[in-house]
């Protein structure tokens, strides 16, 4: 399947804070939502793919054109940084929409003003695609931006970044600050985009139950590590959360049907969870143990915090 992202072993040093080795993809196609405390390195990593942080370590590919990385000869011989490869990264650029968690635009500026930049900065600008979009939103087109409530600011740059008609959305906490009549209207705009073919969206995000509505795949990272890469269906459909006893624990960690450190444990002061890989296989051979559908967030806390069992 053609990938719209491609990152391989990308690390980057700050003091006190390193990403070490992040590696994700997101296909033609998919929406990839991508997870994590705040401070896990979600931000550094989008912005090293965007090419306004630049990485200390690691390859990134847009499009399927390398766009920051080491030549084949140099990568096991060099202490130097990935080389950015401008050109390549600029008709990247060209082809991606994006949405920071705070408003990027200068705060003087009016809505009005913002189209103006779209239509100076993009080829490709629609300006009667902004326009349906900021009225459908609710963007006065005098309002300035530093008027702009934190809500109001992310649905004017997503009015932005789909006005240039481009082929991945990278998405920084864009359902943030919306109510939730907000944060369906903004999912379902994101799902028409989706059916263009050969789209895609990376998507960042808290809101976990949003991502369950959306994305097809999810990535975790914690202190700067990946912690999991998996498909939703893997999280939604197959996956399961049991709370019980020790000796339900000890049992269904003895019992052979899951390899090892494939559950996850919390000890809790009244009841263990557990998270399970295949709640249906757990359910067939421990009937009396009640085995609850496990969201993403269960799924990343556990991973999070849970021993391996």
């Amino acid at each position: 399947m053609y990938d719209l992202v491609k990152v391989e072993g990308l690390g980057k040093r700050y003091d006190g804070f390193a990403l070490d080795r992040v590696s994700l993809k997101v296909p033609a196609g998919c929406v990839v939502g991508f997870v994590g405390s705040n401070g896990a390195g979600k931000t550094t990593t989008i912005k090293s793919i965007l090419g306004i942080v630049r990485p200390d370590a690691g390859n990134i590919a847009l499009f399927g054109e390398p766009t920051c990385g080491y030549a084949v000869d140099d990568a096991a011989s060099t202490n130097a940084a990935p080389a950015v490869h401008e050109a390549a990264l600029a008709r990247a650029k060209a082809r991606i929409g994006v949405v920071f968690d705070t408003c990027p635009f200068p705060t003087g500026s009016c809505v009005v003003d913002v189209e103006r930049i779209g239509r100076f900065a993009f080829p490709t600008w629609r300006a009667r695609t902004f326009k349906e979009l900021a009225g459908a939103f609710g963007l006065d087109a005098k309002k300035q931006v530093n008027d702009l409530s934190r809500g109001m600011g992310m649905k004017l740059q997503l009015a932005f970044a789909l006005a240039h008609a481009p082929e991945l959305l990278v998405l920084d906490e864009v359902t943030a600050g919306l109510d939730p009549l907000a944060r369906d209207e903004v999912l379902d705009i994101l799902r028409d985009f989706m059916a263009a073919e050969g789209h895609g969206i990376l998507m960042s995000s808290h809101i976990t139950s949003d991502l369950e509505k959306i994305a097809d795949y999810v990535v975790c990272i914690d202190e700067g590590r990946l912690v999991f890469s998996c498909a939703v269906d893997d999280i939604t459909d197959a996956a399961g959360l049991v709370r019980c006893g020790a000796a339900d624990v000890a049992a269904i960690a003895s019992s052979g049907l899951f390899a090892p450190g494939a559950l996850r444990v919390a000890r809790g002061s009244y009841a263990h969870e557990v998270l399970v890989p295949d709640r249906a296989l757990l359910s067939e051979n421990f009937p009396q143990v009640a085995c609850e559908r496990a969201s993403i967030d269960d799924y990343m806390r556990l991973m999070l915090k849970g021993e391996a069992r």
